[in-house]
């Protein structure tokens, strides 16, 4: 916590029916105290929330004013914080926020309401940056994009994959105090398994940070194949979706879409009713119904499960095939993309461990000939591309150590390595310049 009390008009300029005077500190009480009274009861700072109307002194002369509080830690920065709603007219509001200052609080510097929310724990830096961009949005898409991160899109995504670097770092440790044989040892499958969990993590933090507001607008695909193929497994391991999953044909009937960041191009991906011959009655009209949106769709995702083998011809509108459920020991080897005509990238996926994922949507914005990194970057700012590319790239450094036998410590460097770039993205670790360059664009008030 802060040792000091900030304060500044976090109304916009100009002139309004109100503006507001923001305090922040532990001094917060006590300038209430001195410059405001209650027109009804009083003032009791002992409260975790207060709204009192009355009387400003500021210094001057008096004005209408109503008080909100807000009690340390529930509060925006963990501080004791009060809100002037004044008179909008800027001279009223210069003159309360000088009274407070001559009275011993400092004037907040730009985003410094915000820095002590994150430096509080209250928000991590990237929903910190949501607030900056909330207030720079020039157009109804960036607020939206902005209010996404705000709501901790992002967060929610590098705490899901926080969570399975810290546990792959913790086997990695295992490793390297035993020794193979005794109890304590992690087995290199076991490893492997940590990994490719970790990757799938990175790139639904991705497709978290990146998931648009109305995916209606974006490129389709959809997914076709056979009943219990994999295709609502599939779905949901893309896109986040809790799509009914049973190992019974015809458990989807209705088309469900949502945004999937597939390879840096977002795009609106569809699971719908497996195609089945002979269909009747409900089955039958569930597919006639989805046929519209295999029609509407830019790319068809044929989806085969790799225990039962290529059902027939690839569907129409198949331009590349997902080979399911290789995590099954009972998977057969996948086709070569030559043997259909014409040829279909095969990408081997598993919706349960999460391998083959990051290729599958490679293939797709490959296919479609999508923006690729640039959208992106776009938006998810750079400082967050920049951040978890460093982290894919240390996860595919670690791939190759363990694939290749290389000794253990070198796994486990790279898995540190990692969460040093995850961390920087969240704030956990960050340098102080840095963080004052990011904070030095918001608005005083902010």
């Amino acid at each position: 916590m802060s040792a000091d009390t900030i304060a500044a008009i976090a109304s916009p300029p100009g002139p309004a029916r109100r503006g507001i005077v923001r305090l922040s500190g532990p001094d917060s009480a006590r300038l209430v105290r001195t410059t405001f009274r209650a027109a009804a009861g009083s003032f009791d700072a002992s409260r975790p929330r207060a709204l009192l109307a009355g009387r400003l002194d500021d210094g001057r002369g008096g004005q209408p004013a109503l008080l909100l509080w807000m009690r340390a830690p529930r509060s925006f920065t963990r501080e004791d914080v009060a809100e002037l709603h004044l008179p909008g007219a800027e001279p009223l509001l210069a003159a309360a926020l000088a009274r407070l200052l001559a009275l011993g609080a400092r004037a907040a510097r730009p985003g410094e309401f915000t820095r002590r929310a994150f430096l509080n724990g209250r928000i991590d830096l990237s929903r910190a940056e949501g607030v900056l961009a909330l207030t720079e949005a020039a157009s109804e898409a960036e607020r939206r994009a902005a209010a996404r991160l705000l709501e901790g899109g992002l967060a929610q995504g590098a705490g899901a994959l926080r969570a399975r670097l810290e546990e792959l770092a913790m086997l990695c440790e295992a490793s390297l105090d035993f020794d193979e044989g005794e109890t304590g040892h992690v087995p290199g499958a076991e490893l492997a398994a940590g990994l490719t969990a970790a990757r799938a993590a990175l790139e639904e933090a991705r497709a978290l940070a990146a998931r648009p507001a109305a995916p209606a607008a974006l490129p389709c695909v959809v997914l076709l194949g056979a009943p219990n193929a994999g295709k609502s497994s599939l779905w949901n391991a893309l896109t986040g979706g809790r799509a009914l999953v049973s190992a019974e044909a015809g458990t989807t009937r209705d088309a469900l879409a949502a945004s999937w960041l597939a390879g840096g191009a977002r795009v609106t991906l569809v699971d719908g009713p497996g195609r089945e011959e002979g269909a009747r009655g409900p089955a039958r009209a569930a597919q006639e119904l989805f046929a519209r949106e295999r029609a509407a769709a830019e790319l068809g995702l044929w989806v085969v499960d790799a225990v039962a083998g290529i059902p027939g011809p690839a569907p129409a509108g198949a331009r590349i095939l997902a080979w399911s459920k290789t995590d099954d020991a009972r998977a057969r080897p996948a086709p070569a993309a030559e043997a259909f005509a014409p040829a279909l990238a095969v990408v081997p996926v598993s919706a349960r461990t999460g391998a083959g994922l990051a290729q599958l949507g490679a293939a797709v914005a490959g296919a479609l000939g999508g923006p690729g990194e640039g959208e992106a970057l776009r938006t998810l700012g750079a400082r967050h591309a920049e951040a978890l590319a460093r982290v894919a790239a240390e996860l595919e450094e670690a791939s190759r150590h363990l694939d290749g036998g290389a000794p253990l410590d070198l796994l486990a460097e790279d898995v540190r390595q990692a969460l040093a770039a995850l961390d920087e993205l969240t704030g956990r670790t960050m340098p102080e310049d840095v963080l004052d360059r990011i904070f030095a664009r918001f608005c005083l008030g902010k």
